[in-house]
C-alpha cells in the first residue's frame, strides 16, 4: 500500500516563525495555532510527516549549527511529547543566491525519499505558509496547502486531507473495449451508465443506486460479437475504480451481507479484505435476459471480485430469471453500501492494513 505523506515546512508552519537569535527564544517558541490536533488527527488516518525546511546561512558564522540545533531539538522535543514524529528531517542551509538544487521550491532535498519511498501522490500534500511551498507541491505532483494569512487554518487542512470524497477515474483501454468509470464513494449522484447492453447498463445502476455511490460509466465495446468483453471489461474497470477510491480503507464497515426479489432470493457476503475470491451458487432457469447471457452474471462478479480485492460469495434461487439476475446485482449493491461506508478513522483489521 502507497504511504500518505505530508511534506511540512517548519518556520510559519509548525512553528511561528522564530526570532533571529535562537538560543535566546527557546522559551518563546510557540507552535502554530491548531497544528497538535490536526497532525494527531492526520497520524490517525494514515499520514506520515517530513519536515522540509530552507534554513538560510545554516553553519555559517551568523547562524551557527550549535544554535540552530539547539531550537530545532526543542521543537522536536515539544512534537514528540505530543506523540508527533518525523520520518525524515531535509534542512538546506543554502542561500536563494546559492542556487543549490535543494533549496525549495526545487526538490533535491527530497530525491533520495521520494526514490525510495511508495507515495500516495493522490493523498499526499505539502503544507507551507509561503508561495515557494505551493511550488515544491506542483513539481512533485501532489497537492500543496498554504497556511496562514490569506490561506488555511490547521483544523480546515485536517479536514480537506481526512474527510474528502473518495473518488476515483479509471480508464481501460484495449482492442475490445474503450471504458472510463468514475466513481465517488461518498455521495449518492450522478448514476449513468452506457455500455451498449440495455439490461447490463440496468444491472449496473441497481449497483450503484443501492450501493449508494455515484458511478458515471461509459463502454464502447465489440458488442457485434458478443456481449462477453465489455461484460468483463467493465467488471474490472469498475473494481479497480471501487479499490482505489477506497484508499486504505480506514473506517470502513468492510463486510456487507440478503435480499429477496420475489419469488427469488440472493444470498450475498462480502469483504473487502484486498484478496480476490468468488464463490457462486445457482442455476438460471433461461440462457439471456435481453442481450445479457446469463452465464455473464457469475464471470462479471468474478471479476469484479478480483479486481476490487473482495472475497465475494453469492448464492442465488428463484424461478424468474430477471427476477433472480437482479436480485443479484441488487444484493451485491446492499452489501456495498455496508461495506463501503465510513465512520471514524480505525483500520478495520487487527493486521493494520487491508492490502
Amino acid at each position: 500500500m502507497a504511504t500518505k505523506v505530508l511534506f511540512l515546512d517548519r518556520d510559519g508552519t509548525l512553528i511561528e516563525e522564530p526570532a533571529d537569535n535562537q538560543v535566546d527564544a527557546l522559551e518563546k517558541v510557540r507552535l502554530t495555532a491548531g497544528v497538535i490536533p490536526a497532525l494527531l488527527e492526520l497520524a490517525a488516518s494514515g499520514y506520515r510527516f517530513v519536515m522540509v525546511s530552507n534554513q538560510d546561512g545554516l553553519g555559517t558564522e551568523a547562524f551557527p549549527e550549535r544554535d540552530f540545533r539547539l531550537c530545532q531539538d526543542h521543537v522536536l522535543a515539544l512534537f514528540e511529547s505530543q506523540g508527533i514524529r518525523f520520518d525524515r528531517i531535509l534542512i538546506c542551509p543554502h542561500l536563494a543566491s546559492d542556487g543549490c538544487e535543494c533549496r525549495k521550491p526545487r526538490t533535491g532535498l527530497l530525491t533520495r525519499y521520494l526514490a525510495e519511498t511508495d507515495i500516495d501522490l493522490g493523498a499526499s500534500a505539502v503544507v507551507g505558509d509561503r508561495e515557494t511551498d505551493l511550488e515544491l507541491a506542483e513539481r512533485i505532483g501532489v497537492r500543496g496547502f498554504r497556511l496562514g494569512a490569506g490561506g488555511l487554518g490547521w483544523a480546515q487542512i485536517a479536514v480537506a486531507l481526512c474527510h474528502a470524497d473518495r473518488q476515483a477515474l479509471v480508464e481501460r483501454d484495449t482492442r475490445e473495449t474503450r471504458i472510463r468509470a468514475a466513481v465517488n464513494l461518498d455521495v449518492a449522484a450522478p448514476v449513468s451508465v452506457a455500455t451498449g447492453i440495455g439490461f447490463f447498463d440496468h444491472m449496473l445502476e441497481q449497483i450503484a443506486k443501492h450501493g449508494d455511490f455515484s458511478l458515471t460509466l461509459e463502454c464502447t465495446g465489440d458488442t457485434e460479437v458478443d456481449e462477453h468483453h465489455t461484460v468483463e471489461d467493465t467488471a474490472i474497470c469498475l473494481g479497480a475504480a471501487l479499490r482505489k477510491a477506497l484508499g486504505d480503507k480506514r473506517g470502513i464497515g468492510r463486510y456487507g451481507f440478503v435480499l429477496p426479489m420475489d419469488e427469488s432470493e440472493a444470498r450475498v457476503s462480502l469483504d473487502l479484505s484486498g484478496r480476490g475470491r468468488f464463490v457462486f451458487e445457482g442455476r438460471f432457469p433461461r440462457e439471456s435476459v435481453g442481450a445479457l447471457s446469463t452465464e455473464m452474471v457469475e464471470h462479471f462478479f468474478r471479476s469484479l471480485a478480483e479486481s476490487l480485492g473482495a472475497a465475494l460469495h453469492l448464492e442465488v434461487r428463484g424461478e424468474n430469471t430477471h427476477h433472480m439476475v437482479e436480485a443479484c446485482f441488487k444484493g451485491v449493491g446492499r452489501c456495498l453500501r455496508q461495506a463501503l461506508h465510513r465512520e471514524g478513522g480505525e483500520m478495520p483489521s487487527t493486521k493494520g492494513m487491508l492490502a
